[in-house]
């Protein structure tokens, strides 16, 4: 089994298949329009006009499994999106990333990479102390524990990184490519 065996549905109906996106780099994204990770559009739109000419996409998966932080239907996420974040990336049909009715794509995500922990600092320990809450064993298990995980795939169809939520945009973005922050200062200056 390898990432291009699996099909999505996008936010118009029509089958993707991620044959489609052999030999580039993908950086697949549970997203929510009403999360305190939400902003993190922002950076994923300059990250991926900094890069998609150089084979960098996108896959936006709006989810809703977490305390239903993404009410609308898929034309109402469109237009938030595009109108708020002005995002330009496919974005999928709104779907589960945990339990019985997951993504299958999610199931080897997870199995390719496991839930590692949320790093340091106030949002890491932020997220640690509600899951506990929740669920004192919520460490144990690869189930993807809130809106904004994202998978980079590599391109030759391997799932090389898994960021938390919690992990800066900033570090997203030296994995992808080491000069992103240089890209992005230059072009701020731009403005």
């Amino acid at each position: 089994m390898s990432i291009y065996d699996f099909k999505l549905e996008d936010n118009q109906g029509r089958t993707v298949a991620l044959e489609e996106f052999r030999g580039k780099m993908l950086l697949i994204v549970n997203t929510a329009t009403h999360c305190g990770f939400t902003s993190q559009y922002r950076a994923l739109e300059e990250l991926y006009q900094a890069f998609r000419k150089k084979g960098l996409e996108i896959l936006d998966i709006p989810c809703n499994q977490f305390l239903g932080q993404a009410p609308e239907d898929d034309a109402g996420i469109e237009k938030f999106c595009s109108l708020k974040y002005h995002t330009t990336f496919p974005r999928m049909k709104k779907a589960n990333v945990n339990g019985p009715h997951e993504l299958p794509l999610y199931t080897y995500l997870k199995s390719e990479k496991g839930f590692q922990g949320f790093g340091k600092g106030a949002k890491a320990l932020g997220m640690s102390l509600f899951l506990r809450q929740r669920d004192w064993h919520y460490k144990e298990n690869p189930d993807i524990k809130w809106n904004f995980t994202k998978f980079l795939v590599d391109r030759e169809g391997h799932v090389v990184e898994r960021f938390e939520p919690t992990e800066s945009m900033d570090k997203v973005a030296r994995v992808v490519h080491p000069v992103y922050r240089t890209a992005i200062r230059m072009e701020r200056a731009d403005r």
